[in-house]
């Protein structure tokens, strides 16, 4: 059997795009053959899913699924919202959320973990998928939320089928406090999360960076004013308290009676409760935030259809 270099690994990858493994499989498949790896790569689909690889996936499914103290939520992206529609893709997004409650949120290791239902692991099954459907798709992100005593709940806004939709929304709770009264009030606060879009939980977790830079844009806006110095402090000071207001969820006004804030909320609960409720984290997951997406005027991609 000829040797398999890092160089024909190497050369078979630059020719396919496909995966190091992938290539290294292929290679000892057909005994060093480069030519022939490059068919057997093909014939498994596998290096047109390597060529699809580097177009841009902003669409696809936000999945959640829990499981009493333990909560995660997944985005795989695809190219199209077709895409996101088909049952085959559907299935994948719910496997692998399951799987991350089961085994965790780190990506790579959920790549490799062997789903029974797909018979295989998950990035063959991935890879699969995008040959037989066409386009690229990626595991882009997943977190996590569990709790030692209490409740993560989920909320999928807008769902398109159960678990799955555009946005997805974890929130924990720990209390002694009784599952249903936690799981009543964390699908309010859930719900509250999605509409209200909080970035931090407390004022203590607030990106010291980020405020920085909100406080400088205070001042100069209050400079702006002409007021004196003394009064730009006041100033910069209740705008800052407006900022946590409107970025901090603890301090954010609950949108169901548009005057009690959060804490208060959660407060309120435990005390009709009986038990002490803290609210210790929340996740929340919309469909290709951050993903800079290609805009193509209609004309200009008929035309690259016709040239294709």
């Amino acid at each position: 059997m000829a040797e398999i270099t890092a160089a024909l690994v190497k050369e078979l990858r630059e020719k396919t795009g496909a995966g190091m493994m992938d290539c290294k499989r292929a290679l000892g498949e057909v005994a060093g053959d480069v030519e022939q790896a490059v068919d057997w790569l093909r014939k498994k689909g596998l290096a047109a899913a390597a060529k699809k690889a580097g177009r841009i996936a902003a669409e696809g499914l936000i999945g959640v699924a829990t499981d009493g103290k333990i909560g995660v939520v997944v985005e795989v992206n695809a190219e199209t919202d077709f895409v996101a529609r088909n049952d085959k893709f559907q299935e994948l997004v719910t496997g692998v959320t399951r799987l991350a409650v089961q085994h965790g949120d780190d990506i790579a290791a959920i790549k490799q973990a062997h789903v029974p239902a797909f018979d295989n692991t998950v990035e063959a099954h991935l890879t699969h998928l995008v040959a037989t459907i066409g386009e690229n798709m990626n595991l882009r992100r997943i977190a996590r939320l569990e709790v030692s005593e209490g409740v993560v709940v989920g909320y999928v806004h807008n769902q398109l089928v159960p678990g799955l939709g555009k946005i997805g929304v974890l929130v924990a709770l720990e209390s002694a406090a009784d599952a249903a009264t936690l799981n009543t009030l964390g699908r309010q606060l859930a719900m509250h999360v999605a509409a209200a879009s909080p970035l931090f939980l407390d004022v203590s977790s607030v990106d010291a960076a980020a405020l920085e830079r909100e406080r400088d844009v205070l001042k100069e806006q209050a400079r702006a004013s002409g007021k004196p110095e003394a009064i730009i402090d006041k100033m910069v000071e209740g705008r800052v308290r407006k900022y946590y207001e409107e970025v901090v969820l603890l301090e954010q006004v609950y949108v169901v009676d548009g005057e009690t804030k959060i804490a208060k909320v959660v407060e309120n609960a435990g005390k009709a409760a009986g038990k002490p409720i803290k609210l210790v984290g929340f996740s929340r997951f919309v469909l290709g935030d951050g993903i800079e997406k290609e805009t193509q005027d209609f004309a200009a991609e008929v035309a690259a259809t016709l040239k294709a």
